[in-house]
């Protein structure tokens, strides 16, 4: 399979495009002939033209690549080495909703042909590519797994927005369901992954490995938050805390904030859901998620409290939110903790403006029923900078003066504007 994909006597395919998704079939592309496949056929046409409709990748990406975008099943059954790039969300509920990873595998089940191999890289609970997943192939293909065909797991690690830790430079997890397609998952992904891979002993640790990842993570945010809540009774700032406190060499840096997006938000509640099904009720993991989902309502709390001590109407009071997506410098906008806080504001009948360099207006108001700013109208009683990004770096002082109120509150989540604010009330987590 290796000897055929780098010949191009056989080709590989991505399914689900995406943020993920797009940039390893780009990658390959470069080493192989690549289909890649999407059920949206609108983001296709995008990519036929070299557009990332996720805005991360730039026209140049394209190029020089031996790639074929369709959403049509019956060119995808021209591929021999599948790999699988769908998001795995939660509902509304917190609980993992495996639609897309199954619908995925459908897709799968209805092409593959025997000497296939098949790696999925979405994020999922440790046991779900076996168990979920693998079956659903099966029944619709009529073959079977390690007899007919291969079946790996390699988790992505792409983290949007970062040019520097890209897939090229960030050490691969692969594995597989015996030795020989661990052998052949490895050397291909070798092939694109310069910093090599990390061989996984089963396709459960490979799973495991991920989901601990964004789950640490969580849990230190949450530590941040929860000290920067303690911290603000006591009357100190937190970020001058962590300074002091980040002198120690093996002080780990963590800092308070929204936690949002499709992996560190989501990714411990898969980790959980299985845990429950397996008769363990996680409490630190939840703990720290409980925290993490309730800083949006504590921000709002915060704001609100400052406009009720210092404006007399309170339903005339005006919001400037700064930044709608998820994380800074992206236009990525799912399961963006923001949409919570203007909520909460709008739910004290507050007047809410949203603005973003990187969001799309259409989107928003699709995803949570608001819509961008046509811009920065001035005289607001309270100003979120929810978002670090690039182009609010610069500002200063006399900017938020000139468009809020003198006993405005400046509410700076991420610490940027510390000691420059001057001629308005300023807080930050």
């Amino acid at each position: 399979m290796y000897q055929d994909l780098v010949a191009k006597k056989e080709k590989l395919a991505v399914i689900g495009l995406g943020y993920v998704g797009l940039p390893i079939a780009l990658e390959f592309a470069k080493k192989t002939s690549v289909i890649g496949f999407d059920i949206n056929a609108k983001r296709v046409e995008m990519m036929k033209q070299g557009i990332d409709p996720s805005n991360e990748l730039e026209k140049e990406a394209f190029e020089h690549c031996d790639i074929t975008f369709t959403s049509c099943l019956e060119q995808l059954k021209e591929a021999r080495f599948f790999i699988v790039a769908v998001p795995t969300p939660v509902d509304d509920h917190n609980v993992p909703d495996l639609t897309p990873v199954k619908k995925a595998s459908e897709t799968i089940g209805k092409v593959i042909k025997k000497g296939d191999y098949v790696v999925f890289e979405s994020t999922v609970y440790p046991g779900c590519t076996e168990e979920d997943c693998l079956p659903i192939i099966e029944k619709l293909s009529g073959l079977k797994n390690m007899v007919d065909f291969k079946l790996g797991y390699s988790p992505e690690r792409i983290n949007p927005g970062d040019k520097h830790h890209t897939l090229a430079n960030i050490v691969k997890v692969v594995s597989g369901c015996d030795a020989e397609s661990l052998d052949t998952i490895a050397k291909v992904y070798e092939l694109v992954v310069k910093a090599g891979v990390h061989r996984a002993s089963s396709i459960k640790v490979a799973e495991a490995a991920k989901i601990i990842e964004n789950t640490q993570r969580d849990l230190n945010i949450a530590l941040m938050n929860e000290l920067s809540i303690i911290f603000d009774k006591m009357g100190i700032n937190t970020y001058e805390v962590l300074e002091a406190a980040g002198t120690k060499w093996n002080f780990l840096k963590f800092f308070p904030g929204l936690v949002g997006g499709h992996c560190i938000g989501v990714d411990p509640y898969y980790l959980t859901y299985k845990a429950s099904e397996l008769g363990y009720n996680s409490r630190v993991i939840l703990a720290g998620r409980y925290i993490n989902d309730n800083m949006p309502h504590y921000l709002a709390r915060k704001v609100v409290r400052h406009i009720i001590s210092e404006v007399s109407d309170v339903k005339a009071a005006k919001v400037l939110v700064m930044g709608a997506t998820f994380k800074e410098n992206v236009s990525d906008i799912r399961n963006s903790k923001v949409a919570d806080v203007v909520r909460e504001l709008k739910d004290f009948f507050l007047n809410v403006d949203v603005v973003d360099p990187h969001a799309d207006s259409e989107e928003l108001h699709h995803e949570y029923g608001f819509k961008l700013a046509d811009g920065v109208d001035g005289g607001y009683d309270a100003v979120i900078v929810s978002v670090c990004h690039e182009p609010y770096a610069a500002l200063d002082d006399q900017y938020f003066e000139s468009i809020t109120k003198p006993k405005a509150l400046i509410a700076d989540l991420k610490g940027i504007y510390r000691g420059k604010i001057k001629s308005r009330s300023y807080w930050s987590f």
